[in-house]
């Protein structure tokens, strides 16, 4: 029997969002339905809202911590009344890189069928096939990770994307070493992620790079022991400073910006690993200047979600934060209602929030 449900949908491209009424079917054979308890608002939501990913419509809405209301046919895990953090990468274990073992890079990701539509009958696919702009929404049972429920809601949320793809890159996508070198261009919610996952690799120096001085006093938060400023000076050369004239071992790109990128490969030690997460526009080019980057060496990398895979990870995440090894509540600058997605995506554009949180409870 259909659940009754709000939720905020992006029916054109750069138009204000709010929520409206739907109804959510039940789930199918394999997929499960939620109750959404918090959800993040993340960038990439922004990017589809304003025509920069994907084509609307499209139902908003992918960091979300949420409980278990019901399972279709063959669902074992999770179970209903189970606290899960849902997240977009649900190896099939059939494709190429599965049967690898490269389940991190699964190019057949499991999702559920739509199962939410208008009461006229729109079926709009949820985003990265799950949908957490809403206060249930259906999903494939692989996508739902049990957790600790000793992690709240709005904490365990931010585990669903942001936080696991920074720290993911961190550690899986680039492999940062204790005591070496590391920049972090971009202090949003992914870069202070980085900045973790480099603080708990015991990375000895963590230089964060921003135009933001709000967001370089939030950096320091997470781990960085240098700021920069790229407003006020030329970071590479700020870097290099802070090295001894060497650069990074490890230089991370969380904005999208291919002038960024430029900067992220120059800043490099030799050998240093330069590593790709911000998305970039689909019209970005870069020029590279192929002799200087042989000489330097090294290599560029794309991390995807981090290399992460879920069901080892995200219970990993929710034990350093609950040993005080991982700073989660002081990434939440704003609590909204989803109501108040829209002003969320205002507050974001402007620089002034790190992470708003809507509370479903």
């Amino acid at each position: 029997m259909p659940v009754e449900s709000r939720a905020v949908i992006a029916w054109e491209a750069g138009a204000a969002v709010r929520p409206e009424p739907i109804q959510v079917d039940d789930p199918g054979p394999g997929e499960i339905l939620v109750r959404i308890l918090a959800s993040g608002v993340c960038h990439t939501d922004l990017h589809v809202r304003d025509g920069k990913i994907g084509t609307p419509p499209i139902l908003l809405g992918h960091e979300g911590a949420a409980v278990v209301e019901a399972v279709g046919a063959g669902v074992e895990q999770p179970r209903v009344g189970d606290y899960v953090i849902l997240a977009w990468r649900a190896p099939c274990g059939t494709c190429r890189f599965c049967r690898r073992g490269l389940l991190h890079l699964c190019s057949a990701s499991l999702n559920a069928r739509p199962r939410q539509h208008t009461p006229a009958g729109v079926f709009p696919p949820p985003i990265l096939g799950i949908g957490t702009f809403a206060t249930h929404t259906v999903v494939a049972a692989g996508q739902a990770i049990p957790v600790s429920q000793d992690i709240g809601p709005a904490e365990a949320c931010l585990i669903g994307c942001g936080v696991m793809t920074g720290i993911g890159a961190a550690w899986y996508t680039a492999g940062v070493r204790a005591g070496s070198n590391v920049a972090v261009f971009g202090c949003g919610t992914v870069g202070t992620s980085v900045i973790q996952g480099a603080r708990l690799a015991h990375a000895a120096r963590i230089i964060a790079v921003d135009i933001e001085p709000r967001k370089l006093e939030w950096a320091r938060q997470f781990g960085a022991t240098d700021t920069v400023d790229a407003s006020r000076a030329d970071a590479v050369e700020q870097i290099k400073s802070l090295t001894d004239g060497f650069g990074a071992d490890y230089a991370f790109e969380c904005v999208g910006s291919a002038q960024v990128l430029q900067q992220v490969l120059a800043c490099r030690d030799l050998a240093g690993i330069a590593t790709l997460i911000g998305v970039p526009g689909r019209d970005a080019t870069i020029t590279l200047e192929l002799p200087r980057y042989f000489d330097l060496g090294g290599s560029l990398r794309v991390s995807w979600y981090g290399d992460c895979l879920p069901s080892r990870d995200f219970p990993l995440l929710v034990d350093l934060y609950l040993k005080g090894d991982l700073r989660l509540r002081e990434l939440i600058t704003q609590r909204v209602s989803l109501d108040e997605v829209d002003s969320a995506f205002e507050s974001m554009q402007r620089g002034e929030t790190l992470k708003s949180i809507i509370a479903f409870d």
